[in-house]
């Protein structure tokens, strides 16, 4: 992770804007690519800026999953950040007209670095990262999924089923309660980034650990708190976190440890879920408030 100045924190970090027209990038159409400021990940090609006359660098497409969008904390604007460190870029426009692509990237000069053609090879082979696993459960998925595509390091979240004994199970069965299953996400994470005792630092921001089988208003084994490991090695790294966060509760955690069987990847109406519904009533009243909780959190430390 690069250092950042005091002004380069406030955009990337803090999800400030610099002013219109005076970034180094704006009006800037050299052959190369532009690379994450924090973090050197290759994000647009200058094959894809284009002039659009607003005051900032804009690209009408992005590196393959280089970019992730969130919906904005404004709650109707689409945020756009560095898929791989989760630093702030800026915001996507879609429906303008303006290109072929008909999107609009537009990106702080401060969040990203130029970097000529002749020298975008080594950072384009650089992109290939070693890729870590964990799969956690806390309540309805849809919570913990967009919980974790807000966490720096979180390469990809992806909701699904695990932990029972029914073989690919449909959102109907598990919601039974019958089939074992609990609601979980497979959080693939990038470990250079963020530790996974750091993940699960965060999955205890974002549930309550002590209530069993039941998160809230959402009642039944299928939301029970479980942590599901691949490797041997990651039951240590859950055992310290477990007696360090144990602390901060009034009531013995009850969250279920156990190592991976088989993770079943749920409906497709289920992914992004928060992002596509995001001023649904479940959206503002249950999963609004933890994304704000552990958002302070994070800030915080």
């Amino acid at each position: 992770m690069n250092k950042l100045t005091e002004l380069e924190r406030k955009v990337i970090l803090e999800k400030s804007t610099e002013r219109a027209f005076t970034g180094e990038y704006d009006d800037f159409f050299k052959d190369g690519i532009y690379v994450c400021k924090q973090c050197d990940n290759p994000l647009f090609d200058s094959k894809a800026k284009f002039e659009a006359g607003c005051g900032w660098p804009a690209f009408d497409d992005t590196f393959p999953d280089s970019v992730r969008e969130l919906v904005d904390s404004d709650g109707y604007r689409t945020e756009i950040v560095c898929n791989r460190c989760g630093g702030h870029l800026g915001h996507v426009f879609k429906g303008e007209n303006m290109t072929e692509k008909d999107t609009r990237h537009c990106v702080n000069s401060i969040s990203i670095r130029f970097i000529p053609v002749e020298r975008a090879g080594e950072y384009i082979k650089a992109k290939t990262v070693e890729k870590r696993e964990i799969v956690l459960g806390g309540g309805c998925f849809w919570c913990i999924e967009a919980v974790y595509k807000r966490v720096p390091g979180i390469l990809e979240t992806i909701s699904g089923y695990a932990g029972g004994t029914v073989a690919n199970p449909t959102y109907e069965q598990v919601t039974t309660g019958r089939t074992g299953h609990a609601e979980v996400a497979k959080l693939i994470f990038d470990p250079s980034i963020i530790t996974l005792e750091k993940i699960l630092e965060v999955f205890y921001l974002a549930h309550d650990p002590t209530t069993l089988n039941r998160q809230g208003n959402d009642v039944g084994t299928q939301y029970r708190s479980i942590i599901l490991y691949s490797e041997d090695m990651d039951l240590i790294a859950i055992q310290k976190v477990i007696k360090k966060v144990s602390k901060e509760f009034t009531a013995p955690i009850v969250t279920e440890v156990r190592k991976l069987d088989t993770f079943y990847e749920a409906e497709d109406y289920h992914k992004n879920y928060y992002e596509n519904n995001s001023n649904g009533s479940y959206c503002r009243v249950v999963i609004k408030p933890k994304l704000d909780k552990v958002l302070h959190e994070l800030r915080k430390n």
